[in-house]
């Protein structure tokens, strides 16, 4: 049987590569990670223009080959329908495709506000004010799903594509101590201690600093 791979490049950085091996882990299928190199001028692209479909992430299984976050959250859920990776219901389903798809093509001040990097926290930070209605949308987002459907992730009593999705944003809040309803905060510490969670982190953290001006292009 053919091995999968996942192609992925900073996971100090990479939201887009953090979102791409949530997935597989939650559909269970084991990959080989297969790292991009950092100085590749297109990995520097999906990093610095924040672009979800360049080179990172890209899975590669039994001669499919599928690059966008969300077309691999379809692929992985027809190969694995039990899963768990969308809500069982039609409805909740449907609203957990809608808010995945949102985050996905939108929130562009806010990413270029509030770069992702795992590996420092800030007790303050001056937040752009173009991406304050981000993190509004982003909360309100959050409120409806967490009281909707009863949390404490985004749609019940387990994580689906929704929270891998909005992960990369929950610590994006942390890194730079994002003001946020409790109902928000406690969302994002459910979010950061999710195993997978931790053992992305601890990955990034021994990461080589290899990207240390990204932290002043934004």
């Amino acid at each position: 049987m053919a091995i999968a791979e996942l192609t992925l490049s900073s996971k100090n950085y990479s939201s887009w590569s953090l979102r791409g091996w949530l997935l597989c882990r939650l559909a269970g299928l084991d990959v080989r990670e297969k790292m991009v190199a950092l100085d590749n001028p297109d990995n520097r692209a999906e990093l610095l223009l924040l672009s979800p479909s360049v080179l990172v992430p890209r899975l590669t299984h039994e001669g499919a080959s599928v690059w966008d976050t969300l077309a691999i959250a379809e692929y992985l859920h027809e190969l694995y329908p039990d899963a768990g990776m969308y809500p069982k219901d039609r409805i909740g389903r449907a609203h957990c495709r809608s808010v995945s798809g949102e985050i996905h093509s939108g929130f562009t001040n806010l990413r270029s506000a509030l770069p992702m990097n795992l590996k420092v926290r800030h007790a303050r930070f001056p937040i752009f004010s173009g991406a304050k209605p981000d993190i509004e949308r982003v909360e309100t987002i959050w409120k409806e799903c967490l009281e909707v459907y009863g949390g404490p992730w985004l749609f019940g009593d387990r994580p689906t594509v929704a929270d891998a999705m909005f992960a990369p944003v929950a610590q994006r809040f942390l890194t730079y101590a994002v003001p946020l309803s409790q109902e928000a905060a406690r969302y994002c510490q459910t979010v950061n201690g999710w195993p997978l969670m931790r053992e992305w982190i601890e990955a990034a953290r021994a990461e080589p600093d290899e990207l240390i001006e990204l932290e002043t292009e934004f």
